[in-house]
């Protein structure tokens, strides 16, 4: 899950960062065994509580496994791979398998302006680094490339990494704060709320596109259901849905109007804030204000925005890719029409094969150490590799195997930072094709298979369309009592495209990124995300 941040964050580590001295505080969590998994233990030491690879941090020529290995700015620039370009786009999948062919576990890579980075391609390191934060940091002022100001800063890289004060940039102590604050408010989330509004909005949906017997499940579907579900929960009044939808939308594919539909987001999460500190309710925002870590107004805004947009665009691919297998696999089409496969069933099967996000940046070393036989140097960031874990052949040695039931794969993340929303995102996806099925029973692809199209960026991968044809379904009588009672009415909001609003200035572009017009932060990263 990446994170919003604002234009004007610092790009040199600030003083008192980890960068500038001593580690900050870990909190470790002692690796555990994996339900469904069977993963060799490697040889070493077994008691050393870190994961399933290999132990801490050694000194080079101390005669572990890998520790006469380069260190990764030890290795020739050419020799190493791009996670970009017209390879890494056209076929990540393909690249992931190379590397691990001439790697193993752990892979350098070069990033954007050809830095380099180390790509976690083992199901067994990849969880390695996501449970040891005292050996993997997420802050990532400790990367090197930083400090050495080898990252400019109009760098691509720079919407995805550069450090926010929020609890996904955080470790230690200010990680369990902020952190606590939203496990706790989504866990206070009535979940057979959840499944009413997803059965309302996928009515509303389907009763706009029925009629005509065809529809493009992405943009009439996918892309809409998530966020009219999350402006709920979050707390947003009932007409901010559609337009909000719209702003997301736009967001997400990095158009000219980017930025207005991030200003627009902004505004409409920042009155509610102020309307919240007044007029509580039962939702996220008015549980983050309340909660015992005491967060500031700021920090509320700026989690509920990371919630809402992180939601939406992972809960988005995982609906296309699970209805794009639904619909063209035909074991799967087989086993729902008789009743012995579930949606579950193929939501677990497409977190296995196609995780909403390929990879996740990153984690930064905090001590020399060593990782799938590779020498990881203090300051060396990491990629972990969600879509290459899954597939390792070490725990998935035969992958036509359906893994109906087994959620051991590493969509979701572990450790400290596993998604906490993970449980709300598969509510909404099962529970909205299950209903979307109902009502559409004989819904069917209207091209060939081989005419779907993606779109890859160096960290997610996109369905573009996924056409279909159904018997038009006619229009059914308003059914208004079931409806929840209105809420009061809301302040109204300018037009997505519109000017900032007055007040508090909304997140924009700024003149840290140089002087003349530019896409903002959130522009250039929907960009690497959608393109």
């Amino acid at each position: 899950m990446t994170t919003p941040f604002r234009d004007d964050a610092p790009l040199a580590p600030p003083v008192g960062c980890p960068a500038h001295g001593a580690d900050g505080p870990g909190t470790d969590r002692p690796a555990t065994a994996v339900p469904g998994l069977a993963v060799p233990n490697p040889a070493g030491p077994a008691s050393t509580g870190a994961g399933p690879t290999e132990p801490g941090p050694t000194e080079p020529g101390s005669g572990e496994p890998g520790s006469d290995r380069p260190s990764l700015d030890e290795l020739p620039v050419a020799e190493l791979r791009r996670l970009y370009g017209p390879e890494a786009e056209a076929d990540p999948s393909g690249l992931y398998e190379k590397l691990r062919a001439e790697y193993g576990e752990v892979a350098p890579v070069l990033l954007h302006g050809d830095l380099p980075a180390w790509l976690v391609l083992g199901h067994s390191a990849n969880l390695t680094v996501m449970r040891t934060p005292s050996r993997f940091s997420r802050d990532s002022r400790r990367w090197r490339a930083f400090q050495e100001g080898r990252v400019g800063a109009d760098s691509p890289l720079m919407p995805v990494i550069a450090w926010q004060p929020l609890c996904v940039f955080a470790d230690g102590a200010e990680h369990r704060r902020l952190r606590g604050a939203v496990t706790d408010g989504l866990n206070g989330t009535d979940r057979r709320g959840v499944r009413r509004f997803v059965t309302r909005y996928t009515a509303e949906l389907v009763e706009e596109f029925g009629p005509t017997g065809q529809a493009e499940l992405v943009s009439r579907f996918a892309e809409h259901l998530p966020m009219l579900v999350m402006t709920q929960l979050v707390g947003m009044p009932e007409e901010y849905g559609p337009r909000l939808v719209d702003a997301a939308r736009d967001l997400m594919k990095g158009t000219e109007t980017a930025i207005a539909s991030n200003d627009h987001v902004v505004a409409a999460l920042r009155r509610l804030v102020e309307r919240r500190r007044t007029d509580p309710a039962a939702d996220l925002c008015t549980r983050l204000m309340q909660h015992e870590a005491g967060l500031t107004d700021e920090e509320v805004l700026e989690h509920l925005r990371v919630v809402l947009l992180a939601a939406n665009e992972t809960t988005v691919n995982l609906i296309a890719d699970t209805l794009k297998m639904v619909l063209t696999d035909e074991r799967f089409r087989a086993h729902l029409s008789g009743g012995h496969m579930t949606v579950p069933d193929a939501l677990d099967q497409v977190l296995w094969d196609a995780p909403p996000m390929s990879l996740v940046a990153g984690r930064w070393a905090t001590g020399d150490t060593l990782l799938g036989g590779q020498r990881i140097r203090s300051g060396d960031m990491l990629l972990l590799g969600l879509a290459a874990g899954n597939v390792d052949p070490v725990v998935r040695p035969d992958l036509a195997k359906p893994l109906h039931g087994n959620r051991s794969h590493l969509s979701f993340g572990s450790g400290p930072h596993e998604c906490p929303g993970q449980d709300i995102g598969r509510a909404i996806a099962e529970t909205g094709i299950d209903c979307l099925l109902t009502l559409l029973p004989d819904l069917r692809l209207a091209v060939p298979e081989q005419d779907l199209a993606w779109t890859s960026a160096w960290i997610s991968r996109h369905l573009v369309a996924l056409p279909v044809e159904f018997t038009p379904r006619e229009r059914q009588p308003a059914q208004d009592s079931a409806r929840p009672a209105p809420a009061p009415a809301a302040p109204p909001l300018p037009p997505v495209a519109s000017a900032p609003l007055p007040g508090p200035t909304p997140v924009g572009p700024s003149a840290a990124f140089g002087a003349g017009p530019r896409p903002g932060w959130w522009a250039r990263l929907t960009w690497w995300f959608r393109r």
